[in-house]
């Protein structure tokens, strides 16, 4: 038996695969298939079974693409109702992979249809469960991603939610492992561990969720207490997963290699989103006027998914010379398939045609001390915790996550300066404002990061873990 976790860090997401005697399952797979393909093939195996824990909102899975290429069947637990052909499991339905087998629990109130897989070793013994969304490590799946009727509200999903946790999971053996669908960083759950393998037993320890003692209002009540807005892009990927994708492969053929002449014309003539994917120093120093930067080695995909608004929009890419293919990808993985080209030869073959751009200014974190007793504007773009956790005094949370909604309250006229926690989101929120109109924004480099190491004041420090 075999059982790889396939983790990506940008979506904070495991796909797992799983063989035994010859027969390989995937749970959860990403969008861009082949590399599943390809380690079955390497182990002389064949893909049995595509297993789904329930309709994703934070990416779109490769479900329906594997199941193209390979035959298997895709399976979702009760409650699932794809538009194409599926296998919907009824609850402890027992799938043979090998010698071992996978068993369905259904696990209601994250969605309707979430489901873990138990999986039992060649002994019949429980060795392992893929939770999905239900149970990660230090948290339990947010219940308010699946409220489709009136009559169902987030309470109503986090009541199911307890009676799932301790009908179907709790009950289970301390040593039996907990491989989940997410870890930190994931927008499904509130306080996910940095771990992405556990056991129950260590779940019933530390997890608030699991609490011997806990009554279904208390469960109820934490559960949804400090809830954010989902992101903007989770019911677009609800959709895909339930209704079916083109395949990636496609997506990326169809992207152009353009000329900086060819990219220009092709801006003005589609409106299209320019976006800039270099690293950040990069984009301060040079970017084409208008352009967007989501740096392609930070949280790229999920900060994509929250910011650009119009995923029908199409998009044109500058990226690090060989990375052009990864990006489309990377972008196809939260549904952003309109991709129509990108700069051949990067930001380079742009200054070298003679054309016009932009730059941001900047300051160190020293020089932010020596300004801030002149009344400068300052803004806090990182999340609420991390501001509740400890800011500069008087300085406003406008978190990045939100900006499109609160970018009116931006000077427009004096500049202004901005800060995250180590200076990649805030030229992500420079970026978009400087798109806006807003030319008088200035980055402060090294965020609160640099500014932690000189005297500016700051509010008292608060562990994030005691903040409500």
């Amino acid at each position: 038996m075999k059982i790889e976790q396939i983790y990506t860090g940008c979506l904070a997401q495991g796909a797992y695969y799983i063989e035994s005697n010859g027969e390989v399952a995937i749970i959860d797979p990403l969008r861009e298939v082949q590399s599943y393909i390809d380690r079955a093939f390497h182990d002389g195996a064949s893909i049995k079974y595509i297993f789904e824990t329930h309709f994703h909102a934070d990416f779109v899975s490769g479900h329906v693409t594997l199941a193209e290429k390979t035959g298997a069947p895709i399976v979702f637990g009760p409650n699932a109702n794809p538009t194409f052909k599926a296998h919907i499991a009824q609850d402890g339905e027992v799938f043979q992979l090998g010698n071992i087998t996978l068993t369905v629990l259904h696990t209601p109130g994250h969605t309707m249809e979430s489901t873990c897989y138990l999986l039992k070793d060649e002994n019949g013994k429980d060795h392992a469960l893929f939770s999905g969304d239900t149970l990660f490590l230090g948290d339990v799946g947010r219940p308010d991603l699946a409220q489709k009727a009136a009559d169902m509200t987030q309470e109503d999903l986090a009541g199911i939610l307890y009676d799932s946790l301790r009908t179907k999971i709790m009950p289970l053996a301390d040593d039996v492992i907990v491989y989940p669908a997410h870890g930190a960083g994931s927008a499904c759950g509130k306080n996910l561990s940095k771990e992405t393998v556990g056991t129950i037993g260590e779940q019933k320890a530390t997890n608030y969720a699991l609490r011997a003692d806990m009554t279904k209002e208390e469960f109820i009540n934490e559960v949804t207490d400090g809830l954010l807005p989902p992101p903007a892009y989770f019911p677009m990927n609800v959709r895909l997963n339930k209704e079916g994708y083109e395949n990636v492969e496609n997506i990326i053929a169809e992207a152009q290699a353009l000329d900086a002449n060819a990219f220009e014309a092709a801006a003005n003539e589609t409106e299209a989103l320019i976006l800039d994917v270099r690293h950040q120093d990069d984009f301060s120093n040079g970017h084409i006027p208008g352009s967007i930067f989501i740096g392609i080695d930070g949280q790229f995909a999920p900060w994509v998914g929250a910011l650009i608004l119009d995923y029908k929009q199409p998009i044109l890419l500058v990226t690090p010379e060989g990375r052009e293919k990864e990006t489309i990808t990377r972008l196809a993985r939260v549904g952003y398939d309109q991709t129509i080209g990108y700069l051949n030869g990067g930001f380079e073959a742009w200054k070298n045609a003679g054309k016009a751009y932009d730059t941001l200014n900047s300051v160190t974190a020293a020089q932010l001390e020596t300004l801030l007793p002149e009344g400068i504007h300052v803004f806090d773009v990182r999340k609420p915790g991390e501001y509740a956790s400890e800011h500069i005094e008087n300085v406003p949370s406008t978190p990045l996550d939100f900006i499109n909604e609160h970018w009116a309250e931006f000077p427009k006229h004096d500049s202004f300066y901005v800060h995250c926690a180590g200076g990649y989101r805030s030229v992500i929120a420079a970026s978009i404002l400087k798109a806006r109109g807003y030319h008088n924004v200035i980055d402060i480099k090294g965020g609160f990061a640099a500014i932690r190491q000189t005297g500016i004041k700051t509010t008292a420090y608060v562990c994030p873990s005691t903040l409500k």
